[in-house]
């Protein structure tokens, strides 16, 4: 998957399943402060990146993701590994 598939895909998951408006979903977008997640929500997102990937995200993969952006570095880390 290139990194704009990775971003389609996030962002798809980020509207279906955590009811975020798609144009709030920006790259620079930060999940915490700007999409109003908290650690639960971060964890739900971890386990729908395994759903569509096949591949875990450990958490010192997950622990450093603030932005949308981030979010799509770390699966594209974990697809490359």
């Amino acid at each position: 998957m290139t990194n704009e598939e990775i971003y389609l895909k996030l962002k798809e998951v980020l509207v279906e399943s955590f009811m975020i408006e798609e144009s709030a979903i920006r790259p620079e977008a930060n999940l915490y402060t700007d999409l109003d997640f908290d650690s639960i929500d971060a964890i739900d997102l971890a386990a729908k990146i395994h759903l569509v990937t096949g591949k875990q995200l450990k958490p010192e993969q997950f622990k450093n993701v603030r932005t949308v952006n981030d979010a799509v570095e770390a699966v594209a880390e974990l697809l490359r590994s």
